[in-house]
């Protein structure tokens, strides 16, 4: 058990790789509630949010999800959060456990002066609780009925179901499997986790910390906090590993294949496109040779001998699903896939690796 930004949550139930390979080829129940929670509401708000984030909401009807990042006045990724449309006067949020008071305030300064829009943190109230793998869909269906077995990045409120649950679910989450995140109040939580833990016939296993990180790492998912953060934080690296700023990114940068729909005004967008000439992106690194696993704050160059320095690992370790063979997340200055680069692995150890396009499996 660690202390994860207030929340004591657990790095493993039995073991990372077991619960990782549960995840990708049954089902894996997160216990999610450390994130924040947001409601959104008022005429025009999908508009107001196209305003000031990366996505046009506008392309979205009700009953959908999306992915976009919030960017400062110079472009730099405040936090990134997934949406769901309710209906056209109401939207939802999910922000990152450490950032949900630093967004909840910055949101708050961009609210319009009409009153037209609010804002209301649900964080507190509710628990979250995210159902990953091949398996999950036909469990919900199981567990809450068939009509509330929602496709990916579609979502609804909970309709009534034997387990008298109720809340909001979502075809979405953090591994790339398919699966679901149910919004509740704590009481309901409860009940769901220990049906779906105590009845064998789900054959569902608790994930931890350990393997929710090593799964988005093998899909190549951005981590608040790890691969990105905002400068205004303390002005820190995020690592003592990272040179000071090094997580200060755009979108461009981390090259997100989504989230980034530039038909519209945005915060940011201008200095968000002046980084389209830039040779700095964030690039997957697959290790082609034996060595210590990549970690974050290894240095990555251009040759084996360690002499022009192009970047650095910001998420790295083993994949379970590739033989417990090294991957990483890197920002690189100049590197394409397929190009080979070597990751200092240790003092003594230069480890070669090919840039990959992710996700890695």
């Amino acid at each position: 058990m660690v202390d994860f930004h207030g929340f004591e949550l657990p790095i493993w139930y039995s073991s990372i790789q077991e619960e990782h390979i549960a995840t990708r080829s049954g089902c894996g129940l997160f216990d999610v509630s450390h994130m924040g929670f947001f409601r959104f509401s008022g005429d025009g708000v999908k508009d107001w949010l196209t305003s000031i984030s990366t996505q046009n909401f506008m392309n979205f009807h009700p009953g959908r999800c999306g992915y976009t990042h919030f960017l400062d006045e110079e472009g730099y990724i405040i936090d990134d959060m997934i949406f769901a449309i309710s209906d056209e006067n109401e939207v939802f949020g999910v922000p990152n456990s450490s950032m949900v008071g630093i967004m909840l305030d910055w949101l708050n300064s961009k609210i319009l002066s009409n009153g037209s829009i609010s804002i209301e943190d649900l964080s507190e109230k509710t628990s979250i609780l995210a159902l990953q793998g091949p398996e999950s869909i036909s469990i919900v269906g199981r567990l809450l009925g068939v009509t509330n077995m929602v496709r990916r990045f579609h979502c609804q409120k909970i309709e009534e179901n034997e387990l008298g649950v109720s809340g909001w679910i979502q075809g979405t989450g953090y591994t790339g499997e398919s699966g679901v995140e149910i919004f509740c109040n704590d009481v309901d939580a409860v009940k769901i986790w220990r049906e779906l833990i105590s009845t064998e016939s789900y054959g569902v296993v608790p994930i931890g910390l350990g393997a929710r990180d090593t799964l988005r790492m093998e899909k190549g998912y951005l981590l608040s906090g790890q691969d990105f953060l905002w400068p205004r934080i303390g002005g820190e690296s995020g690592n003592e590993k990272l040179p000071e700023g090094f997580l200060s990114r755009n979108t461009i940068e981390t090259a997100v294949p989504y989230g980034l729909e530039s038909s519209h005004d945005f915060i940011g967008k201008k200095s968000t496109e002046s980084h389209r000439s830039s040779e700095i992106r964030w690039r997957g690194l697959i290790c082609t040779e034996r060595g210590p696993s990549p970690r974050v704050g290894h240095q990555v160059f251009d040759d084996p001998e360690g002499i022009s320095l192009i970047g650095y690992v910001t998420s790295g370790g083993p994949s379970p699903s590739l033989g417990m063979n090294g991957i990483a997340l890197a920002y690189l200055n100049g590197k394409n896939i397929g190009d080979n680069v070597w990751i200092k692995a240790s003092k003594r150890k230069m480890v070669k690796a090919e840039v990959a396009k992710t996700p890695f499996i």
